[in-house]
């Protein structure tokens, strides 16, 4: 456990990690899953060839259009986070199951994909298993069954490029923001940055030893588990020394349910998507 943060990093094969894991989330609304099934090998992979479309023009013909929410997001429409004013310094590409894909590139973020979508459902099984049964009643069916199948759920490769000292003052790599899906595997990134927000107001660095996979809650699980599990503010601060002058890369999979999952009475899934969408994007 990191004594800041206070997230527990949890081994996959230790037959406590279920209960630890729900709990950390409950404290912290992040945990960190060691001696996971998803090869380190094919991650690294995934960095290193992204890595490389990144640096190269072929990423500018599967730029992302408007209504298009697949394909590649240059800096100049990166994200502005919600409550923000500057634009995140960073560059992505959205992969779905429907949408573009770059010919260049070889299938191993599919394959990750497809693996860590696997995994996720587990560990939505974890959380399930581990909470409350009042709060376990909210849940309009099984936690793993809201995803299954599902055209939402997003594998975003990220790109941060190294700093230039001519950023616009004020602007990080991720600015202070929460996810909208249900829980977010991130496999530990290349380069650290990533922190989150405790309940005493200071921000604290995740533990991300190269390796593990970072998990946090997102608002739609917070939303469908009556607030029991929060979703944690967090951001990726600009990084200071050599760590300035190397690009970062991440690749987080957003948990998306089915448009028609109901989440709470106030909403379904596609409801609460498209909201915080245009919350985003209406600026």
């Amino acid at each position: 456990m990191s004594a800041a943060s206070g997230v527990a990093a949890v081994s996959y094969l230790d037959p406590a990690a279920p209960a630890l894991f729900a709990d950390s989330l409950r404290r912290t609304g992040f945990g960190v899953i060691r001696d996971h099934p998803i090869p380190q090998a094919l991650v690294e992979e995934i960095y290193a060839e992204w890595l490389a479309f990144f640096d190269s023009d072929a990423k500018h013909a599967y730029a992302s259009g408007a209504g298009s929410h697949d394909g590649f997001f240059s800096p100049s429409v990166s994200e502005i986070a919600k409550g923000n004013s500057k634009r995140d310094l960073k560059e992505f590409f959205h992969i779905f199951p429907w949408g573009r894909y770059p010919a260049e590139l070889s299938d191993a973020a599919r394959r990750y994909y497809d693996l860590a979508s696997a995994l996720a459902g587990e560990l939505l099984s974890w959380v399930e298993a581990n909470t409350p049964p009042d709060v376990r009643d909210r849940f309009s069916m099984p936690l793993a069954r809201m995803i299954e199948g599902s055209p939402d759920t997003l594998l975003r490769v990220l790109r941060y490029p190294p700093l230039t000292g001519e950023e616009e003052p004020g602007a990080v790599r991720a600015a202070a923001h929460e996810d909208i899906n249900l829980l977010t595997v991130l496999p530990a990134s290349n380069e650290r940055g990533l922190q989150l927000l405790t309940k005493k107001g200071e921000w604290a660095d995740v533990p991300s030893d190269f390796g593990s996979l970072v998990i946090n809650v997102g608002d739609m699980l917070q939303e469908a588990s009556g607030g029991y599990y929060t979703s944690t503010t967090h951001r990726v601060v600009n990084p200071a020394g050599e760590g300035a002058r190397r690009s970062r890369v991440s690749i987080p999979l957003f948990l998306q349910p089915r448009a028609d999952v109901v989440l709470s009475a106030r909403y379904t899934a596609g409801a609460y998507l498209d909201e915080r969408l245009r919350e985003i994007r209406g600026r």
